[in-house]
């Protein structure tokens, strides 16, 4: 429409797409990664599940995690694919194995829940873990439901306090529901020491 800063601001992008483009052609799995999410996005080229879908595969196929996790997603989804839960999780997989910190979510959630691979509840804990270790609150308010009820795991109410705790105070408002729903089924003592506990955890990461 004649925008003279639209098409100044149009005119920066131009460069770094093009910048890109010869890098990935190239091999350069980064660059490879970029041009995905300017196809995913349509960041001044019109958007494209396929071509982004083409490019996240090349980077993701040398081991690009966050291009392995965007691949999952899209399979996940069936976007410029056919949806295929399997190959999501099979993607997932290898992001999380590079402690991407959704991939590693989302690979709970699909143990938890059946998608691309049997219901396994120990799993599920297991992936929800380590992404809450890395401090993701939907992760930690997972993992404290699974502990407060027994699934997967064994039940702890004071573990399962801790956790949802640390997700309250990322502002996660299920686990402050559930923390609540908790705590009046426990002693006062085991409340203060699931605190002390969370204290103990966020001390130890500020530590690093």
């Amino acid at each position: 429409r004649g925008d003279a800063n639209a098409r100044y601001n149009l005119g920066l992008w131009y460069k770094p797409v093009k910048s890109y483009l010869k890098a990935a052609e190239q091999g350069d799995a980064g660059a490879q990664y970029n041009l995905g999410l300017i196809y995913d996005d349509g960041i001044c080229v019109p958007e494209d599940d396929i071509e982004a879908v083409k490019w996240y595969r090349k980077a993701a196929e040398q081991g690009y995690a966050k291009a392995e996790y965007n691949l999952g997603v899209i399979y996940g989804n069936g976007e410029g694919v056919a949806k295929d839960d399997a190959e999501a999780v099979k993607w997932y997989r290898k992001a999380a194995a590079q402690e991407d910190i959704l991939a590693q979510y989302n690979l709970g959630f699909a143990y938890a829940d059946a998608k691309g691979v049997a219901k396994d509840a120990a799993e599920a804990v297991k992936w929800f873990r380590k992404a809450a270790e890395q401090g993701a609150a939907d992760a930690q308010y997972y993992l404290g439901v699974m502990c407060g009820t027994g699934f997967g795991v064994a039940e702890d109410s004071v573990m399962a306090y801790m956790w949802l705790n640390l997700a309250a105070a990322q502002g996660d408002e299920n686990a402050r529901k559930w923390k609540g729903t908790l705590s009046k089924r426990m002693a006062s003592e085991q409340i203060a020491e699931a605190q002390k506990l969370s204290r103990e955890w966020l001390a130890e990461r500020r530590e690093y």
